[in-house]
């Protein structure tokens, strides 16, 4: 299929494009649809709502959005990549602290295909703006996604100014003692797929905790794993010099886990 853009559910004109492309400030969420249903679609409706809440000051109606989301799918059954775009053309750069209605760009294409290999990652000192936030500043992490891979890895890993490890360029980590799940502590973005693991874990008992993971501290772990939404669970082969296992029965415990929260219908 051809890559389509809506803009408050109408087909996006190329001047209305302008301003998302000038003024680099707002949100978004990316999903993966598959016959017309999201895993963690409430999770992802709440993240729009209170994104806009705290970067334009009002509220967005997640029916609303399921509603342009819908007709920007068009009853495609295939499986699709979505990023749903919050910004706003009522938005004035000299004075933000005013409020502003947003607009709700969505972008649906091809969903692309996972890869099962496990990665190296490379560690860096990072602490993204406003963590909680979904936001469209992703210079950095592409950046140092590109170092990375300029040094012979495949992805970045952030820690903070005190050493500990927060998240990686575009997902949530997580680490395996032996025992239990641990998932590094420090200032993030909480992605959807980590919430619907964290689901899934409640319901399979398995136990999972938030817990400070000092990089320094990362060999006493068995196995590391991370989450998004272009793949629920993918293997950390290694970060910086530090290698993991594979652990295939932790994998099978994980996508039973992240299964068990049915997708809902949009």
């Amino acid at each position: 299929m051809s890559a389509r853009l809506t803009i408050n559910g109408e087909p996006a004109q190329v001047d209305e494009l302008r301003v998302p492309v000038a003024t680099n400030y707002g949100h978004f969420t990316s999903m993966r649809v598959e016959g017309g249903c999201v895993r963690g679609l409430d999770l992802h409706l709440h993240r729009l709502d209170a994104s806009t809440r705290f970067l334009f000051g009002h509220s967005l109606d997640g029916e609303t959005v399921r509603g342009w989301l819908r007709d920007a799918i068009g009853g495609d059954a295939s499986a699709l990549s979505v990023r749903i775009n919050v910004f706003s053309r009522a938005y004035n750069r000299e004075r933000p602290a005013h409020d502003a209605k947003p607009d709700v760009l969505i972008a649906v294409s091809n969903a692309p295909a996972g890869s099962a290999q496990p990665l190296r990652v490379k560690s860096f000192t990072y602490e993204r703006d406003v963590p909680q936030v979904k936001h469209v500043g992703t210079f950095a992490l592409f950046h140092h996604r590109r170092l990375a891979q300029q040094a012979g890895f495949d992805d970045a890993l952030f820690v903070d100014r005190d050493g500990n490890v927060s998240e990686g360029s575009v997902w949530n980590v997580a680490f395996f003692d032996g025992k239990r799940i641990v998932w590094p502590n420090a200032l993030q973005l909480e992605g959807v797929s980590k919430q619907l693991l964290k689901r899934g874990f409640a319901q399979h008992g398995i136990e999972n905790i938030d817990a400070s993971v000092p990089l320094s501290r990362i060999g006493d772990f068995q196995a590391a794993f991370f989450t998004n939404a272009a793949q629920p669970v993918r293997f950390i082969a290694s970060i910086d010099n530090v290698a993991f296992a594979r652990d295939d029965r932790l994998a099978t415990q994980l996508a039973a886990c992240y299964d068990s929260d049915p997708p809902q219908r949009i």
